[in-house]
């Protein structure tokens, strides 16, 4: 037995911990939740990871993304999980993806090639676009949706678009699929209501009011999405 999956083997048995090794998941997203959803997946013992993200690491990304330290400042997020999942786990296998996900884009990933694909990217066209190649192909596919104004990770749950509420961007995101035919979607929702920010800074390039964010809420979301992935998988 691999000693670093041995606790893991305890719960998930030798033919789980085979069948995570034998499997491929997409990260779409690297950041706040992303990064999270990756480390779990390598320290589950998953043996093949796509990342996808074309953000590099910023100081503003340390509060939050367990990726972000002073040593990867201005690296590719992808490249940096990619460099991080290696040292967990030197059997991995990352393929980084320096791309943002976009309609456009979509013709750069064979979906029939995953066996998850876990949506952590930040854009409503990208999200819905993901959605759509997935369920084209057949693959499972599970969404996050808004972390950031939240204070409480314990409001946290896992359920279908069309039974979320409260969420702003989960709200945008039923108006959308439903035009489109879609009839259902795994997401990771909150139903706490966003937290008014006390201070407020707006993004210099869009004009946009940036949201607040904190630890320990949207690594909780990327633990609840890697967790439901895992149990899938075995």
């Amino acid at each position: 037995m691999n000693e670093r999956l041995e606790r893991t083997a305890m719960l998930i048995g030798e033919q789980g911990i085979e069948k995570l090794k034998n499997s491929r998941v997409a990260v779409f997203g690297a950041g706040g939740v992303g990064g999270y959803v990756i480390e779990a997946l390598v320290r589950c013992g998953v043996g093949m990871i796509d990342v996808i993200d074309k953000d590099t690491v910023a100081v503003s990304n340390i509060n939050r993304q367990i990726i972000a330290t002073d040593e990867t400042v201005g690296m590719y997020k992808a490249e940096a999980a990619a460099k991080r999942a290696r040292l967990i786990n030197p059997d991995v296998k990352v393929n980084v993806h320096n791309i943002f996900y976009t309609p456009e884009t979509s013709c750069c990933f064979d979906f029939t090639q995953l066996d998850y694909v876990a949506d952590a990217v930040d854009t409503v066209s990208a999200k819905i676009e993901l959605v759509l190649q997935a369920q084209k192909s057949g693959t499972p596919i599970i969404s996050s949706m808004g972390t950031g104004n939240k204070l409480h990770p314990e409001m946290f749950e896992i359920a279908d678009i069309y039974k979320t509420s409260v969420c702003p961007l989960a709200r945008v995101m039923r108006r959308e699929l439903k035009k489109r035919g879609v009839k259902s979607l795994k997401v990771v929702y909150s139903r706490e209501e966003p937290v008014t920010p006390q201070i407020s800074i707006t993004d210099m390039e869009t004009g946009k009011v940036i949201p607040s964010s904190i630890s320990f809420v949207p690594s909780a979301a990327g633990l609840i999405m890697a967790g439901e992935i895992i149990r899938e998988l075995i």
